[in-house]
């Protein structure tokens, strides 16, 4: 019981943190978020990190891909520690144990990595996209 109470209180966290962030993004007035950055005033190196955008949107997608492509590198390097740990156990219940859990967090945490990839994606490039009349194809 006290495990399933651990779980619920972890994901109604990431549930508030992920619409916090969702809500954040969508209410920044107009006029920041298409002029926040100018890449005039900001210095080469600055410019060539966030491609030269001034839009606060796709500045923030960067971001977030950034760090999710991190924790998804990390996820993938856990599961392969879990693996070293499984394999070396030898016999050692507690080792095999500690491995099979270090996987299984590992595979969940690459679930939500990818689910967060597509939805952060999904919606902030919907947001950022420009749709042009009724969709017709002119020529």
């Amino acid at each position: 019981m006290k495990l399933t109470s651990k779980i619920i209180k972890q994901t109604l966290i990431l549930i508030g943190l992920m619409t916090g962030a969702i809500m954040l993004v969508q209410f920044v007035p107009s006029a920041l978020a298409n002029g926040f950055i100018s890449p005039s005033d900001s210095p080469g190196l600055i410019a060539g990190a966030t491609g030269g955008t001034g839009d606060f949107r796709e500045l923030a997608l960067r971001i977030v891909n950034y760090f999710l492509t991190f924790l998804g590198f990390l996820s993938v390097l856990m599961v392969i520690y879990g693996g070293i740990l499984y394999i070396t156990a030898g016999g050692e219940e507690e080792k095999a144990k500690k491995g099979k859990t270090i996987i299984m967090y590992a595979a969940i945490g690459i679930i939500i990595v990818l689910l967060s990839f597509a939805i952060i994606n999904t919606i902030l490039g919907a947001a950022s996209s420009t749709v042009s009349g009724g969709g017709a194809v002119t020529q």
